[in-house]
């Protein structure tokens, strides 16, 4: 939008003074406050997620099912309307109230995970998964919007860290406590858990968080400022942008195809049964995670400042590093060197990766913040939560008559070389980041 326009549009008077930024009016136990609240939201969207991963197999068994079939259950069913969703989620998030806008997702999909639990056929137990992407999506332009209002620039890498750790204690609870309900009270219950806790969050979002807009007196005065079409332009033009879509896409592509097999993988390769993996192998890649997460962004805000260039950077270097540790890992022959070496692998690549995040914040320009993250969940949900567990099933089934039970081994292997296409992308983005920067 040219300058004319902005002035038609944001009078001279609007803009906030720097007395004024939204962070200003909140003290740090208010923004711990909300940040814990925002924590467990995280927390409830992925265990809802991850929850499924860990009861793959007790799903083939009741319903007889192929691994393709599982793959569009796990990635390609919650995917498409997660992706679809996202964008006027996006848009709600930014002109209207974001406190709004996740309590309603947050009760949406909680509602939806509880019907999984009460599916009766196969039908039943994707189109309630359907249901649980499309509310799942309005969880994180949100949170990050609202993060970046509550904490001032030079503290916000630190904030997200700690926002998306619950990523990995959602990841835990779901592969961890989630299998192992499985295991004792059958898959059911398992989703009936992750639901009812959902339900009760619920209760705490509109008490504890603030909507900074409406204290300022102009809710959604950035996003006015900016029309949808002027938004997506502007994002296009900043290469650092679109190159770090690319990465994050084939990142996930590779790391939802992946993981969602994993369990699969130890029990018919490694013999392990699905108590072990939940309380071995689960919590390993869950604290692996969750190190990570808090590391990377240690990491990420102290390399910052030295180079913008290492936000991207980071994620390259973790990428390379990855394949040759997720090949030794895939390689064991039990379960604990599986373990042991699979939570080196993550925990390099979460520490890595993190650093996307506060990237997209540093380039996208403020008045298009929560429309910038819903287009990078856009473009990572659909190719990686969407076509990775699909690529991944599909394979081990082409394999399947050659390798027999060894055959998800050589699919999760092939898989596995996604991570070297991301790395060329993520140094590709670092490159151009410095000119594409924009608070």
């Amino acid at each position: 939008m040219n300058q004319k326009g902005r002035q038609l549009t944001l009078p001279a008077a609007t803009p906030v003074a720097p007395a004024q930024q939204p962070w200003t009016l909140y003290s740090d136990p208010q923004r711990w406050a909300f940040l814990g609240v925002l924590f467990l939201v995280t927390i409830s969207s992925n265990f809802d997620y991850y929850v499924l991963g860990g009861v793959l197999e007790p799903l083939k068994r009741e319903f007889q099912v192929s691994d393709t079939a599982l793959g569009l259950l796990s990635g390609f069913c919650f995917s498409l309307c997660y992706a679809i969703a996202a964008i006027p989620f996006a848009r709600w998030s930014d002109r209207g109230n974001r406190r709004t806008v996740l309590t309603t997702a947050l009760a949406g999909w909680s509602v939806m995970t509880l019907l999984t639990g009460l599916a009766r056929t196969f039908l039943q137990l994707g189109l309630s998964r359907v249901g649980v992407g499309a509310l799942e999506s309005g969880a994180t332009p949100p949170a990050q919007s609202l993060i970046a209002d509550y904490f001032p620039p030079e503290r916000r890498s630190s904030a997200l860290a700690i926002m998306l750790a619950g990523s990995s204690v959602g990841y835990l609870i779901g592969l961890a406590l989630g299998g192992y309900i499985a295991a004792t009270l059958g898959w059911r219950s398992a989703f009936l858990l992750a639901g009812a806790v959902g339900l009760i969050l619920t209760l705490s979002t509109p008490l504890v968080l603030a909507e900074p807009r409406r204290q300022l007196g102009f809710p959604g005065a950035d996003a006015q400022a900016e029309s949808l079409g002027n938004a997506l332009v502007r994002l296009r033009r900043k290469p650092s942008f679109v190159l770090t879509l690319v990465g994050l896409s084939i990142f996930y592509f590779f790391s939802y195809g992946v993981v969602n097999f994993l369990p699969s993988f130890m029990m018919r390769t490694l013999h392990a049964s699905l108590e072990e993996v939940s309380l071995t192998w689960g919590i390993a890649v869950a604290v692996a995670n969750l190190l990570g997460t808090l590391v990377g962004g240690r990491l990420a805000a102290r390399l910052s400042k030295r180079d913008v260039r290492w936000y991207a950077w980071m994620s390259a270097i973790a990428c390379l590093a990855g394949v040759p540790l997720y090949w030794l890992a895939l390689s064991a022959t039990h379960l604990w060197a599986f373990v042991a070496i699979e939570f080196v692998a993550e925990f390099v690549l979460w520490a890595g990766t993190f650093a996307t995040w506060p990237a997209i914040h540093a380039i996208c320009g403020n008045p298009r913040r929560g429309m910038a993250i819903a287009i990078a969940m856009f473009a990572y949900i659909l190719l990686g939560s969407g076509f990775g567990p699909l690529a991944a099933g599909a394979l081990s089934d082409a394999l399947g008559a050659t390798y027999g039970n060894q055959s998800l081994r050589y699919s999760l292997n092939i898989m596995t070389l996604a991570l070297l296409l991301a790395a060329l992308a993520f140094y590709l983005s670092g490159r151009s980041m410095s000119r594409d920067l924009e608070d």
